[in-house]
């Protein structure tokens, strides 16, 4: 690695370089973002890898023998607990997004939120539902502070959108994710499942610590605007927004004191309404982003195309981050879980995606570059509607083992393999395309907090799980499936069919 480390004062069109360094071509500033998010996400996927079988252990939908010492929360509620807390996680990337521009900047931001995330994985670590209901609150703020923020000082490293190496910046940065990913559930999976819930909520701790070391260690690479507050708050403004957060609270503190004062609360009390709110927000967000007049006609003209790739996205995630749920459960008891006599704990399918993207991402990105050069790239219209049908594609898939493993039958390891293949090129046609798409079509003044509205979609796609599971719906089951995938490729047709009048949209942005 060492010898890969050049000097280069200027890039080709003579402007500064964050640093002055490269590494592989990219600024140097890319490894502790790199490392920060690797680990960050080997706290995540290690913890959601276990959170479903942790809820439903010991209770009437564990399989049997499995380990006990969990929530044995029944399986619908335990999915549509898992789809929300997902939610929330990039529901708070908007307000993160929002801290960075106001209140801290991106940089410092980030660090906090590593600080908070590390102290709610301790408290999942503790027993009992109040300190893991609060930990899992912890973790979903953190994690929202830190996801728009460092996906922006990426950004910030390069030379502005037509900087020919920031696309693969983000396929690099993306890969890093998936690093994390790979590692955790073999790790944290295998030490949640097989010896303590517990141990396995620390090790995550201690994943998300090391993450937070490499960030304040390579601080010094990173670009100088990371450390800047681009829109600084006003004394009225901050003032404002603490009088509209305490009278929320006390509206919220007064609603649930009924609700639990009169013995009608229920889990649905607080996950319906959060669900709502996930997705109420991103139309919110983007009408009020569409309607702001200080916005040149040109940014407000990309605001409209950019709502074309967000709903996509949002029907792409909502199948994509049921790995955690629907999939999770079909792996620990409907798959078989030994390999050539090997028996190995269900939550290594949750490494599957993650070696698939280590696999496919750097064939994905020399591909894009190559294509580039003989200027035969797929338009990001393309690559998003190519992610829909992949998407649904997977499900179609998916809908034949489940049809299969009836009557106490298991289905081979393979199946979950191929449909994660599936899921991971339409992930590679969209994920990193767009974070990348993000920032070149934000407007100037919702730099960060566009990252957020991106990860909104996220949102969006999970919201309607939750919703569906809190209704009753069996995610389960073969026709849900079915419609899902219908729904997934109607989306892809969609977008293909409108991709002339989505570019005229985008501008100069390709």
């Amino acid at each position: 690695m060492a010898s890969s480390l050049t000097k280069e004062s200027t890039a080709r069109d003579n402007t500064p370089v964050a640093g002055g360094k490269t590494l592989f071509g990219h600024p140097i500033g890319l490894a502790p973002l790199f490392l920060t998010e690797m680990w960050e996400r080997f706290s995540y996927y290690g913890m959601r890898a276990l959170l479903v079988l942790y809820l439903i252990s010991g209770g009437p939908d564990a399989k049997s023998g499995s380990q006990g010492g969990g929530l044995a929360m029944p399986e619908s509620t335990s999915l549509a607990i898992y789809s929300v807390y997902v939610a929330m996680v990039y529901l708070l990337a908007m307000p993160g997004g929002w801290f960075g521009d106001r209140v801290w900047g991106p940089r410092k931001t980030v660090a906090i939120a590593a600080s908070v995330i590390m102290c709610g994985h301790l408290l999942l670590a503790l027993p009992g539902k109040p300190t893991f209901f609060a930990g899992l609150a912890l973790v979903a703020i953190g994690s929202g502070l830190l996801k728009s923020n460092i996906s922006t000082m990426v950004g910030h490293l390069y030379n502005g959108p037509k900087d020919p190496r920031r696309d693969g910046g983000f396929t690099l940065f993306y890969i890093g994710i998936n690093l994390g990913g790979l590692g955790a559930p073999l790790v944290i999976g295998t030490v949640g499942q097989k010896v303590s819930w517990h141990l396995g909520f620390t090790l995550a701790a201690v994943g998300m610590g090391l993450g937070l070391v490499a960030f304040l260690i390579g601080t010094r690479w990173l670009d100088p605007k990371s450390a800047q507050v681009p829109m600084p708050l006003t004394k009225e403004e901050r003032n404002s927004w603490l009088l509209k957060g305490l009278i929320w609270l006390v509206i919220a503190a007064i609603f649930y004191g009924v609700v639990v004062g009169t013995g009608t609360f229920t889990i649905n009390w607080a996950l319906v309404p959060i669900a709502l709110i996930g997705l109420i927000v991103p139309i919110f967000v983007l009408a009020r982003i569409k309607r702001d007049k200080e916005l040149t006609s040109e940014e407000q003209t990309k605001v409209s195309g950019y709502i074309w790739f967000f709903v996509a996205a949002a029907v792409f995630w909502g199948i994509f981050d049921q790995a955690g749920s629907t999939m999770s459960t079909f792996a620990e008891k409907k798959t078989t879980d030994n390999v050539f006599g090997i028996h190995f704990p269900s939550t290594w399918f949750q490494s599957i995606n993650s070696a698939w993207v280590l696999v496919l991402a750097p064939i994905f990105a020399a591909m894009w570059v190559a294509m580039a050069r003989r200027k035969r790239e797929p338009s990001s219209t393309v690559k998003f509607s190519a992610a829909m049908l992949l998407a649904g594609a997977s499900f179609v898939l998916f809908a034949i083992p489940m049809a299969m493993a009836t009557d106490g039958k298991t289905v081979s390891p393979m199946w979950l393999i191929t449909i994660y293949m599936l899921q991971t090129l339409g992930e590679l046609c969209l994920s990193p395309v767009g974070l990348s798409l993000t920032t070149k079509m934000a407007p100037q003044k919702y730099a960060s907090q566009m990252m957020g509205v991106w990860f909104l979609a996220v949102t969006a796609g999970d919201c309607v799980m939750t919703l569906m599971a809190t209704a009753g719906i069996d995610l389960n089951s073969f026709g849900v499936i079915l419609g899902e995938a219908a729904v997934a490729a109607l989306a892809g047709v969609a977008v293909w069919s409108s991709r002339k009048k989505i570019e005229a949209l985008m501008g100069d942005v390709r």
